[in-house]
């Protein structure tokens, strides 16, 4: 999650800067940019460039600067508002799909304040549809359908899901049984299903869950044991909250195409793994890799984890785990758009 802090006042502008220390030691925060006052210029750009804005400022100041932007719940990113004195975290806009909401509640733990969440679901302790989706890293197909299933589910009515009975689907019967937020929901099988699709129905309302390529990127020292490199994986999942099932792919450099531990995980997981062509890595640009003069010096190229996972996960990827260092083990995670 790519996140902008803008605040208007002094004291503002200070908790800001405290709250970019914390979350630039989150690995699941891709980068955090700080921006002050002058909020009519600066909030057109915000919402086109990152998935989430934090806004340390008055309500009413951050209500009339966001209406003339706000388009679609699929599309806004994640608004939070916090007072000057950082005693209360409001989730202000997409709580659910843009992630404002778990933001909220991240945030106020970081800075020791209270939490405000309004959205139906949350406050009657139901699971609604699009969090679920976002939880699990799933795209939907009929956005228009979510206040529906959304309704059903505070009303108690069991809403199904049909699977194709070839996939594994580990994760999502484990995330339903360990949610403690409560849904209503009833398992069916169909080899006529996408492997990769869900299918939500109800009555003659019906929604498509979809699996987003999730691609782990690995670079790590010759000769690294299979033992540390899973280690390594583990961590970073348990970071992101997400089980070893919902991966698609592993990554690496070229380079790495005889790296045992990493050819073993991959036996060990049953999980295909590519390694990407240096040419490839040579030609590609992001502003979100960590770029390595070392690997650069060594390989000719800036970084191996980083960018094999989002050369992996296709045109319009993102990182949704940063380069993070375990042992002479980097692990990085990237997600299809």
């Amino acid at each position: 999650m790519k996140v902008a802090i803008i605040s208007v006042s002094n004291k503002g502008q200070e908790l800001a800067l405290n709250l970019k220390e914390k979350l630039d030691d989150d690995s699941t925060i891709i980068k955090t940019d700080l921006y002050h006052k002058n909020v009519k210029k600066y909030f057109p750009i915000l919402f086109d460039e990152y998935d989430a804005i934090i806004a340390i400022m008055a309500s009413g100041i951050l209500i009339r600067s966001i209406a003339p932007l706000v388009e679609s719940k699929v599309t806004d990113p994640a608004v939070l508002n916090i007072d000057d004195n950082g005693e209360f975290v409001i989730s202000a806009l997409s709580g659910h799909l843009g992630g404002a909401n778990k933001l909220t509640k991240k945030i106020s733990e970081l800075i020791d304040a209270t939490p405000v969440i309004t959205t139906s679901t949350d406050v009657n302790n139901k699971l609604g549809i699009d969090v679920l989706a976002k939880d699990l890293y799933l795209s939907i197909d009929n956005t228009k359908e979510i206040l529906f299933f959304n309704k059903a589910i505070l009303e108690g009515r069991e809403i199904s899901f049909t699977v194709n009975p070839n996939k594994k689907f580990d994760y999502l019967f484990n995330y339903l049984n360990d949610n403690t937020l409560e849904i209503d929901v009833s398992i069916y099988y169909s080899s006529k299903m996408n492997m990769d699709e869900i299918l939500v129905s109800l009555d003659e309302h019906e929604l498509i869950l979809k699996e987003r390529k999730i691609v782990i990127g690995i670079g790590c020292r010759r000769g690294k044991e299979c033992e540390y490199i899973h280690e390594g994986l583990e961590k970073s999942l348990n970071d992101l909250n997400m089980e070893i099932s919902r991966i698609n792919m592993i990554a690496s450099a070229e380079i790495k195409k005889d790296e045992k531990g990493i050819l073993e995980l991959s036996d060990k997981l049953d999980i295909p793994v590519n390694f990407v062509e240096m040419d490839k890595l040579k030609l590609f640009t992001s502003n979100d890799v960590v770029k390595s003069e070392f690997v650069f010096k060594k390989f000719g190229i800036y970084g191996v984890c980083e960018p094999s996972a989002l050369i992996t996960a296709g045109f319009d990827s993102k990182l949704i785990y940063k380069k993070t260092s375990y042992s002479g083990v980097t692990i990085a995670v990237a997600i299809s758009k």
